[in-house]
């Protein structure tokens, strides 16, 4: 991607400009944000130094961008869920996660392997394509969180509330099944190893770390006196910032999953004087961050899409993006939810909306060392299959959460 100074500065004064005029404009339309985003970055790049505009170039900066993005985002997400969490009432979320996400990374790694990829890079691709995003799924998400002191505290959207939870799981769950594939592809690969330690321990690091945290600074805040209150609310961006930040790096030391850590930290902070305007305040502040991140990245890979990202994109890597984007989530997740309590086009809708995303970028930019014959196509098939879901999704995001609600 952009690497000189002017580049930067350019990609962040137009992120800021458009950032301020596209919703407002687009408002009316079924028309997202990030799909105009995406085209102006298109345009972009036929202005600047097309030499860098690529993942491929610049691998950290990638990786390191698009964690940040992720990051504020779960934070973002985990502070706007009103319902607490719990095994009944998450039922919906459970099954998207436990049922859907690997039968669906399985699925595609069969997709894979019988369009002639070698196992590792099949799944690879597939555990990259797995998560769904807290980034670009905002016109599927619940709004925010509801406060007041007359405030009750439970969703009543049901397609929101498995989305916006969905998403701000699956991103670190995701993390397994990606370093499976590294594994195999290194030939380091230890079964008992990998459960125990991929799967469990990291986890377990990242729930707990998150939740102390989540805990802890709850209790600074809103047990503190009404002055030393009132002073912190006037520094929400230090503190949102300092979560943010501070419960990643520590979970990162840890070698735990940081994603996940954010999240139950923000779930966390969330449950403690659940109906305080202060959770407004800090999840409104991380939106606006989480806003100028977003446009960032998705003008850059607009970008890097007019660079030739997308050049060395196979028959192969469109049918294995169309298949996962209009086949393989969908049907996998309405079969996961068979039985539950969402009704049919409930269903449908939570089924179909999984938008693919920078979690996606952030994923294939830390692990694509290994994988470096196979890595432009690897970045054309999944900056592919991100542009379609950004585009598919975001045209149809609008009219159909619109005819839900007139359903309900």
């Amino acid at each position: 991607m952009i690497i000189n100074g002017d580049g930067l500065y350019l990609v962040a004064g137009l992120a800021l400009l458009l950032g301020a005029v596209l919703p407002r404009l687009l408002a009316r339309y079924a028309v997202s944000a990030p799909i105009a985003f995406l085209g102006a970055g298109m345009l972009l790049g036929l202005a600047v130094d097309r030499t860098h505009l690529s993942p491929l170039a610049e691998p950290e900066l990638t990786e390191h961008l698009a964690e940040l993005t992720v990051i504020v985002a779960l934070m973002g997400v985990g502070l706007a869920i009103d319902r607490p969490i719990s095994l009944l009432s998450w039922a919906v979320t459970w099954r998207l996660l436990f049922v859907a996400m690997p039968a669906g990374v399985a699925a595609l790694t069969g997709v894979g392997w019988l369009l002639g990829l070698a196992p590792a890079t099949a799944l690879l691709l597939a555990a990259c394509l797995a998560p769904t995003d807290p980034v670009l799924a905002s016109d599927v998400q619940v709004a925010g969180p509801t406060t007041g002191e007359d405030a009750e505290l439970d969703e009543d959207d049901e397609v929101r509330f498995a989305l916006t939870s969905e998403a701000g799981l699956n991103d670190g769950m995701a993390a397994p099944l990606v370093y499976l594939a590294v594994f195999i592809a290194t030939k380091s690969f230890s079964p008992w190893e990998w459960v125990a330690w991929d799967i469990v321990g990291k986890t377990v690091i990242g729930v707990a770390v998150g939740f102390v945290a989540g805990w802890l600074l709850g209790r600074m805040t809103f047990s503190a006196p009404a002055k030393s209150l009132r002073l912190s609310e006037s520094r929400e961006p230090v503190l949102a910032l300092a979560m943010t930040l501070g419960v990643y790096g520590l979970t990162q030391v840890l070698h735990g999953y940081g994603f996940i850590a954010v999240f139950v930290a923000a779930l966390t902070l969330r449950s403690v004087e659940s109906n305080h305007e202060f959770h407004g305040e800090l999840h409104d502040f991380i939106g606006e961050l989480e806003h100028i991140l977003t446009w960032g990245v998705l003008l850059l890979l607009g970008a890097a899409v007019t660079a030739g990202l997308l050049e060395p994109l196979t028959p192969a890597g469109i049918v294995i993006g169309v298949l996962l984007v209009v086949v393989v989530r969908p049907l996998i997740a309405w079969v996961s939810l068979a039985r539950s309590e969402l009704v049919a086009s409930e269903r449908w809708a939570t089924a179909a909306f999984g938008v693919r995303g920078v979690s996606s970028v952030y994923y294939l930019a830390a692990t694509g060392a290994h994988f470096q014959d196979e890595l432009p196509w690897l970045w054309a098939t999944l900056g592919f299959t991100v542009v379609l879901s950004v585009v598919l999704h975001g045209v149809t995001a609008t009219p159909v959460m619109r005819f839900l609600e007139r359903r309900s």
